[in-house]
This record gives C-alpha cells, structure tokens and sequence, in this order.
C-alpha cells in the first residue's frame, strides 16, 4: 500500500475572483494568493477550511491543460493532490497499477516550484502527485 498524504483537492473555475469570494462565504480562507502557473495556463489560488485545502484552478486561455475540461465539466472538483516522500517510488507503483501519466514531471509554480505529475485511472479519475516538501 502506498504511504501518501491528501495535500488538496483540485476545484475547476471559470471565473476564479467569484470563486474565491463564493469560498470565503462558505467560510474559506486564502492560504496562498492567486498564482499564474505559465507551464499549465493557469491561475491557482489555494484555500483552506477545517483543515482541508482546496486549488483553485482557472484558464487563461483556449491553450490552457484544463480549458476543455471547463468547457465539459463547468466550475467541480476534478482531481485530488497526494504528496509523496518517494516520488519516483510511488510514480512507478501507480503506472504499475494501472495509472496513466498524462503528462511528464514538471515543477508546480503555485506550488514553490516542487515536482507534480498528473496521472488517471479508468476506474477513479484523474489524481496528481507531488514530491513532499523538506524544510
């Protein structure tokens, strides 16, 4: 079994200035301020509540990763983040077990710069992986 830890859950915007405001009525607080991630064409602002942590994930524009997604599924959660303290370890027993990388290993800028790759599974979705941070 894999050791890894809940780090967010991903939540798709359209407009992410209203989202940030509908999740400070539900009680939310910002814990990050809006970053662009330039790799992803997107902006991301983290917020937390009861000790869960939310990304919130906006395009910028049509090249955007996750425009088509928007355009699918509207403003939902779409992925949930585990943090890792092997990466290479746990990437390849997922890819083992049938998980799917959509994309390569790429540094997280809303995320100060750590490792993040997205993976899917036919039978729960998309997921990301992230290299635990060491201070």
């Amino acid at each position: 079994m894999l050791a890894l830890k809940i780090h967010h859950i991903g939540y798709l915007v359209k407009k992410i200035n209203g989202a940030i405001r509908s999740f400070e009525n539900l009680g939310y607080r910002i814990v990050q301020e809006t970053v662009y991630d330039d790799i992803r064409k997107v902006d991301i602002c983290f917020m937390e509540k009861d000790g869960y942590c939310i990304e919130l994930v906006s395009p910028v524009s049509e090249e955007s990763v996750v425009y088509g997604l928007l355009k699918k599924y509207k403003n939902s959660p779409y992925h949930i983040c585990y943090e890792t303290e092997d990466f290479d370890k746990d990437y390849q027993a997922l890819v083992s077990n049938g998980f799917i990388a959509i994309d390569e290993p790429t540094p997280a800028p809303a995320l100060q710069n750590r490792e993040v790759v997205f993976l899917t599974s036919p039978s729960m979705g998309m997921i990301e992986l992230l290299i635990h941070q060491y201070s």
